[in-house]
């Protein structure tokens, strides 16, 4: 499922429920529900922004039918994840060749041994060294 978008004005974080494009030739604002895809040449904008909405002098802003709310949940949707899911399932059967074999633990690494005739001037951890007054 894709990610919410939120409002092309800046500093807004609210999410966007209606998209703006503009005609140039006819000097016309759109403004309708939010577009499937967001465009790089449209604007998805919040309730707040869409109803503040206002264009230069000489433009047209043509506001088209908003929805409610959200679209109520369609048994194609469920149909469709469920589709996907046994897709994904088949495939990773498929594809799979021979038994699925898991990595055993290993042991824990030892230190390594102390070269003979050195004294060890500080116990060491990791990269670090702590050093004994």
């Amino acid at each position: 499922m894709g990610k919410m978008r939120q409002c092309s004005r800046s500093g807004c974080q609210e999410s966007a429920v209606a998209t703006l494009t503009y005609v140039y030739a006819d000097s016309t604002a759109v403004l309708g529900p939010l577009a499937t895809y967001a465009e790089p040449h449209s604007y998805d904008l919040c309730t707040l922004h869409a109803g503040r909405l206002t264009v230069p002098r000489g433009w047209e802003v043509l506001r088209l039918a908003m929805p409610e709310g959200p679209p109520p949940p369609n048994p194609d949707d469920l149909l469709a994840l469920a589709d996907a899911v046994r897709e994904a399932a088949n495939t990773a059967e498929t594809t799979a060749s021979g038994p699925i074999v898991q990595r055993a633990s290993r042991a824990p690494l030892e230190p390594p041994p102390a070269e003979p005739g050195s004294e060890p001037t500080g116990a060491r951890r990791g990269h670090l060294r702590i050093l004994r007054d």
